[in-house]
């Protein structure tokens, strides 16, 4: 993304996107604020939408077990009754359904993708699904201290531990390639989940190649493990390769999701929190998903930027829209175009001829330019 003088000027910056993430699936209840029976879940929703979210990344819990859910009944069940409590927010479903363990010795791991292929059948439709592009290690715990796992069922449990240490995210071509097709069929959006800038780059190639042709809403996933950690010089970088047109949050974990929204929201980005993600204000003080939401809110109306309503966020997103071309993908998301047979040298879309500026008013010199005012 480019950013000229007057960027950061909090008025000239899209409203911020707040993603809530209150379904915590690496946590069972007691750990956090999870929600488990169907009113608490949807509750959860409804209490972060009027905090200021109006993007709801989505787990689904089985209230009779507390665990998550792969009963895709369940699936359609939940959404249904989201629809009807908060029919304005943007509905995202976790594409990385189902991966805690049940029990200590069993693994974390994705389901396989015939399974995963199921969410792009959801009825009723969710906005978006997630999805994962190239698979890697996704070692959660990874980054984590004694302090962030304290008074959890992390905490003193090896066995419980090192069946999340072992979590890879299962994204390879054979996925994401049938996986795309699926959700523009059904019409669903997709919501790309990704670690590090050369998935970015992964992206761009099936944009380039017409395997993908919409518009770009992503998120970088800092969580470690396996994907890029708390270094700002990464996400910077991420930031600069993300295409201008695109629609880009960030993502952290623990204690580390605070000072990366906190960036995003001065950067003109949007920003993702919740109990997913992270379950401490400071050291040793829980945080509930609802209040992260309104720390966030508050941080931006202080700023001088404005939190998007929902409205603001389905056309920042580009719900239900797709593109016809690769042509028409790379232009709307403000990228260079393909290089045509033979054609030499940078490649850049055609104008329309006119004379710009500086070709009246300089003499080649950059100094003359910026000093000759326009007439």
């Amino acid at each position: 993304m480019e950013f000229i003088d007057d960027s950061l000027y909090p008025e000239n910056m899209d409203p911020l996107i707040i993603t809530a993430a209150p379904y915590g699936p690496s946590w069972i209840p007691g750990d956090a604020d999870i929600p488990v029976t169907w009113k608490e879940q949807v509750q959860a929703a409804i209490d972060c939408y009027n905090a200021g979210a109006t993007h709801l990344h989505i787990h689904v819990r089985n209230p009779a077990t507390g665990q998550l859910s792969k009963d895709f009944e369940q699936f359609n069940e939940f959404i249904g009754m989201l629809r009807q409590a908060v029919p304005k927010m943007i509905l995202s479903v976790g594409g990385s359904i189902s991966f805690a363990p049940k029990t200590d010795e069993a693994k974390a791991k994705w389901l396989d993708y015939d399974t995963r292929h199921m969410l792009t059948e959801l009825d009723p439709k969710p906005d978006q699904v997630t999805i994962a592009i190239g698979t890697g290690m996704m070692d959660l715990l990874q980054m984590w201290s004694e302090d962030d796992i304290k008074g959890t069922h992390l905490e003193n449990n090896e066995k419980a531990q090192q069946a999340w240490a072992g979590l890879w995210a299962d994204a390879g071509p054979a996925f994401y390639i049938e996986h795309l097709k699926r959700l523009r069929a059904n019409g669903i959006q997709p919501y790309f989940m990704l670690g590090y800038v050369h998935q970015l780059e992964i992206v761009e190639r099936l944009i380039r190649k017409g395997l993908y042709m919409g518009p770009l809403n992503h998120c970088l996933v800092a969580i470690g493990g396996g994907a890029c950690g708390r270094n700002p010089f990464d996400w910077m970088e991420y930031l600069r390769r993300s295409p201008q047109g695109s629609v880009l949050s960030w993502e952290n974990t623990m204690r580390g999701v605070i000072p990366m929204c906190a960036m995003a929201v001065v950067l003109g980005i949007h920003c993702r929190l919740g109990n997913e993600d992270n379950i401490w204000r400071v050291k040793g003080e829980r945080f509930p998903s609802v209040k992260q939401v309104e720390q966030m809110a508050r941080l931006s109306e202080a700023y001088g930027r404005k939190v998007a309503t929902a409205e603001e966020a389905h056309k920042l997103m580009k719900t239900g829209v797709w593109y016809d071309s690769i042509d028409e993908t790379l232009k709307e998301l403000g990228m260079t175009p393909n290089r045509k047979s033979g054609e030499p040298g940078f490649v850049t879309w055609e104008t329309v001829g006119k004379k710009g500026l500086a070709a009246e008013a300089s003499d080649s010199h950059p100094m003359a330019y910026c000093m000759v005012a326009a007439e």
